[in-house]
């Protein structure tokens, strides 16, 4: 992979543009719906985009294992599968506890990503943008968390 540490704009926009409906509907929370909407309704909305989301970066996996010069590795197939398995999870189960899953999964995986970085499976500049958007994700579910009445 590329040891270029520089952030492709466009990857950095669109990356950015990803984490707008996290802080927009973890603020409709916060605002009680700010008489646009139930607030049930925006913690729902919340966790289908994220499971939506944590299953695309699993997509992301998928992607750099298959791109790989001498095939793909099972770990990373497995690895791009899962994040959609447990987002399906996340989503089923209640708010609380389906927002603090997410959490932990978006973590879980940017742990993994940043350890693709150091393998050179994947380009530096992909794990300094994995931690920066994934600490908005993980802040704006904590907040809507918070704010919706944690884990009751």
């Amino acid at each position: 992979m590329s040891p270029s540490r520089h952030i492709p704009q466009a990857a950095l926009l669109l990356g950015a543009a990803g984490v707008i409906p996290f802080a927009a509907l973890a603020l409709l929370i916060v605002l009680d719906g700010a008489g646009l909407i139930a607030p049930e309704q925006a913690e729902r909305i919340l966790r289908l985009y994220g499971a939506l989301i944590l299953s695309f970066m699993g997509g992301a996996q998928w992607g750099l294992t298959t791109a790989r010069p001498e095939g793909p590795k099972a770990r990373g197939l497995a690895v791009s599968v899962l994040p959609a398995l447990f987002a399906w999870a996340a989503f089923l189960i209640p708010t609380g506890p389906g927002l603090l899953a997410l959490s932990a999964a978006f973590l879980a995986l940017m742990l993994y990503d940043l350890w693709t970085v150091r393998r050179g499976e994947a380009p530096v500049w992909y794990g300094r943008l994995r931690v920066g958007l994934t600490l908005a994700v993980v802040a704006a579910l904590q907040i809507a968390l918070a704010a919706g009445g944690g884990l009751a």
